[in-house]
């Protein structure tokens, strides 16, 4: 009976030993089969676009957009008009130009009024003061398109405009009138019609 039972247990550590080792098999082939390994893509840097010096009157602007497939990145400089201005301006002042710097900040729309509104108007072709101020209102429509001179001088010349049309109209239908009252005979009959 000992050698039935020592078979009995080796037959059963047998059965564990080859049962054990399906299992792990059945587990490893299972977590294999289920694991992916991808990479992704690289990213999309957008340039970086620096201006270091102060002189230059230029931003930098980059993207950068990236798909499962496809990156792209651009970087573009923008010029600043009124930086520009500004030291273009400082630098005709420096050198003692100092109407040539003023009617070069005057050319911004804001710049215009505020000289107009302060009472001492931008130059005006050579001249300045009281001379200017009758210039541009002779020549508003040399004054910066925005500047509220521009659109107010524009409006009362466009209402000067409709009250000479006015009155052209109104002498046109009184000489009208006239030339009717003169067709009337001296005895005041009217006139014949054929």
């Amino acid at each position: 009976m000992k050698q039935h039972v020592l078979i009995f247990i080796l037959a059963l550590g047998a059965i564990g030993v080859l049962t054990s080792d399906r299992l792990k098999a059945a587990d490893t082939n299972t977590v294999s089969s289920t694991v992916v390994t991808d990479k992704a893509p690289p990213t999309a840097s957008a340039p970086s676009i620096v201006v270091n010096n102060n002189d230059v009157c230029r931003s930098g602007m980059s993207v950068g957009a990236q798909t499962g497939f496809l990156g792209l990145s651009t970087g573009h400089t923008i010029i600043d008009k009124n930086c520009e201005r500004i030291k273009l301006a400082r630098s005709l002042y420096g050198m003692g130009m100092k109407v040539a710097g003023v009617s070069l900040l005057c050319q911004d729309a804001r710049v215009f009024d505020a000289m107009m509104m302060s009472g001492t108007p931008c130059p005006y072709r050579g001249s300045i003061g009281q001379d200017a101020k009758e210039g541009w209102s002779k020549n508003y429509l040399e004054a910066p398109e925005d500047s509220l001179f521009y659109k107010n001088s524009l409006s009362q010349a466009e209402k000067e405009e409709q009250r000479l049309e006015e009155e052209k109209k109104e002498k046109e239908q009184a000489e009208r009138e006239q030339d009717g009252l003169d067709e009337w005979s001296e005895d005041g009959d009217p006139p014949h019609t054929p």
